[in-house]
């Protein structure tokens, strides 16, 4: 059971009363049916329904914890504050607490929390201590190896925050947009893909014959841009990918490059949309 820790996270704590109302009503997912003991991935968009925040939120006893990307996370508790008006909510980065992950079996009990990542069954858990008190057998880079194996994205790793839709991070996918629940910001944009079924951009997974090319290194085909790679390990990677600009290209005969490496893409096992057929099957 590896167990890595996560020194580019960091927890924005929304506490209080009327924690549950504020965040239902901003964020993508849903915190009033969020059970103890489970992280779900969420995020915050902008009006036009662009992803400014991406997380992983679960319960405290007075309110929830947002497990969000360390760069990001003073400007997440400022945005979140924002929409506070007079609501009787506490919001703060939370310095005193460290992020890990462990998969591949049981989880280790720690004193602040343990938490199962609900993106995928085989991700593991989230844990949350005290920052110094806790010993990792593992690196980041292979927390980092196992989540791109399994084809889960993260933000400022795989896509850009304010210039990628959830659809397009596979959020609908992963459990991070509750269709069902009421207005949020950015909802309307992010109903109106669902229900259309405009999302032409996806992750994907990406194999190479030899080592990844570097993140953010333009795909191409027959001349033509497909998108952009993402985060990598080895001859694997994530990569955003325009599917009908792809499957135009596989029909033309055109090989994808990553740069001057040739790349094959093929569908994460738990995505539900379509592929093109000659783009490859799911990813083991």
């Amino acid at each position: 059971m590896p167990v890595a820790l996560l020194p580019d996270r960091a927890l924005v704590t929304v506490s209080g009363p009327d924690a549950a109302a504020l965040l239902q009503g901003v964020l993508t997912c849903n915190v009033e049916t969020l059970q103890e003991a489970e992280a779900r991935l969420g995020a915050l968009l902008a009006p036009q329904g662009k992803i400014l925040f991406d997380f992983l939120i679960s319960r405290i006893p007075d309110g929830f914890r947002i497990d969000t990307a360390l760069d990001r996370a003073a400007d997440l508790a400022k945005r979140l504050t924002l929409y506070r008006l007079r609501a009787q909510v506490a919001i703060a980065v939370d310095p005193t607490v460290a992020v890990a992950a462990s998969w591949a079996g049981a989880s280790p009990a720690v004193e602040t929390g343990t938490v199962a990542d609900t993106r995928h069954v085989d991700l593991g858990a989230r844990l949350y201590t005290a920052a110094g008190a806790f010993s990792a057998d593992a690196a980041e880079a292979d927390y980092h190896s196992h989540r791109i194996r399994l084809g889960v994205p993260e933000g400022g790793r795989d896509y850009a925050y304010g210039d990628a839709f959830p659809h397009e991070a596979m959020m609908d996918q992963l459990g991070g947009v509750d269709f069902k629940k009421g207005c949020y910001v950015g909802q309307e944009v992010v109903s109106r893909m669902q229900h259309r079924g405009t999302a032409r951009t996806r992750i994907l997974a990406a194999h190479y014959p030899g080592e990844a090319p570097p993140p953010g290194t333009e795909i191409t085909a027959g001349g033509k841009g497909l998108g952009t790679t993402g985060s990598a390990a080895e001859n694997r990677g994530l990569a955003l990918v325009r599917l009908d600009r792809l499957a135009d290209a596989l029909a033309a005969g055109a090989t994808p490059l990553a740069g001057d490496r040739p790349v094959t893409f093929e569908k994460p096992a738990y995505a539900t949309f379509a592929l093109p057929e000659a783009a490859g099957s799911p990813a083991a």
